[in-house]
């Protein structure tokens, strides 16, 4: 189900892979500090309206990942994954050349759709590497994926923070910058990794959320694995949607605390994904691995949740680091279940999977929060990531289920 290649050209390929994905993580990550103020320029000063409105382009953007994705990925199955990665590089590009230039609003909100459908290159370069790397080593490889995404987040607010010092627009014009430069730095050096010998029929039953899900059912435990996933996900919008408010409330952090510790987690986890998971899948096999994530990453959250004083809470980072195991070793698995012809469908499906609990999650656990703080919380302190425990504690069931007999997977 791989593509045979030399080792050289694999080695490229995956370099330019991980960079793609890093510089479009750190696009997304550079805007994330001036776009609450750019919004409030266009609204007055109003920061009630402005939160509203930040609000709405996060749900946006997650829904039109959850309706593009498996598009994406079907046509890469179809046409390549060189031509449709250079596609979502360039237009990434120019979208956020578009909201630099935003005169009005709806300008850019109709940028933030368009953000949603062309940042989907992480569905096609996770079907490049599944291409290329031979089912043993995908685990790790996949993390390096996850590794990009932790520095992305890393390095993108901090460069956004100071660019934006600077000129509230500057970071839109970077980010785009830095993403048409990767295309056309892909454009020379990117080979194709799908034989044309080896590409699927296109269908639009299929490449659209509901078929794509069909993809699910069509291999033992696939379903199941989607499942694991799914709780996966969701249970990561906690740190995204009530981490600051949490800490600000509970243990009086401010700004600086806070993003230190966001730092912390994300060095750690850029470690774990880049450098340790795939050696904990070759010892362990990514059955295994996957139960250890789960298993830490629900200890985690719980002295996330249960910790009086902050100094209990950075004991917890480095359990939801070992955590960020689960994502790589679910995705290897999946990925072995199915065809090369299938393996864009399959990860425009994980992403399209995202944008669901990119949807959900943030109403559920900031509802959680908000009965849990102040003189009036009906919920314990800490409810928010205790829920996300209880979440991780469910898919390792599933996963205990879904999984033993899948001997072949471990």
């Amino acid at each position: 189900m791989t593509m045979t290649a030399s080792p050289t050209p694999r080695r490229a390929a995956l370099a330019f892979v991980f960079v793609t994905a890093l510089l479009d993580v750190l696009a997304l990550g550079i805007v994330i500090p001036v776009l609450p103020d750019l919004v409030k320029g266009f609204v007055g000063g109003d920061n009630a309206r402005a939160a509203h409105m930040v609000g709405l382009f996060g749900t946006l953007f997650a829904a039109m990942q959850f309706l593009f994705s498996p598009l994406i990925g079907a046509l890469s199955d179809r046409f390549g994954r060189r031509p449709i990665l250079l596609v979502s590089c360039f237009g990434l590009g120019a979208d956020y050349l578009l909201m630099a230039l935003a005169p009005t609003l709806s300008w850019l909100v109709v940028g933030r759709i368009l953000s949603g459908i062309t940042a989907a290159s992480f569905t096609t370069a996770s079907a490049y590497i599944a291409d290329v790397t031979p089912a043993e080593k995908r685990a790790g490889a996949f993390g390096m994926l996850g590794a990009a995404f932790g520095l992305g987040f890393i390095v993108g607010p901090a460069a956004g923070g100071l660019l934006g010092g600077i000129e509230p627009r500057l970071p839109f014009w970077v980010a785009g910058g830095l993403s048409l430069l990767n295309a056309c730095y892909g454009l020379f050096v990117l080979p194709e990794s799908l034989p044309a010998d080896r590409r699927g029929a296109f269908s639009w039953g299929r490449a659209n959320p509901l078929g794509a899900f069909a993809l699910l059912r069509g291999a033992p435990g696939l379903l199941g694995l989607g499942g694991i996933v799914w709780l996966y996900y969701l249970a990561h919008e906690v740190l995204n949607n009530t981490f600051v408010i949490y800490v600000n409330d509970r243990y009086g952090w401010g700004p600086e605390s806070v993003g230190l510790t966001l730092a912390g987690v994300g060095v750690c986890s850029t470690v774990v994904q880049g450098g340790l998971v795939g050696r904990v899948v070759k010892r362990l096999g990514a059955r295994r691995t996957m139960m250890v994530g789960l298993v830490a990453g629900a200890a985690g959250f719980t002295t996330f949740g249960a910790s009086p004083v902050g100094a209990g809470l950075l004991c917890g980072i480095p359990l939801v680091a070992l955590w960020g195991m689960v994502g790589p070793s679910a995705q290897s698995m999946m990925s072995a279940q199915v065809s090369a012809t299938e393996q864009g469908l399959l990860q425009g499906t994980l992403v399209s999977i995202r944008g669901i609990t990119g949807m959900i999650g943030p109403m559920l656990f900031t509802s959680v929060l908000a009965d849990s703080v102040g003189p009036f919380a009906m919920l314990p302190q800490g409810s928010p990531f205790m829920l996300a425990a209880v979440l991780l504690v469910a898919a390792l069931g599933l996963a205990f289920v879904v999984t033993r007999p899948q001997r072949a997977m471990a």
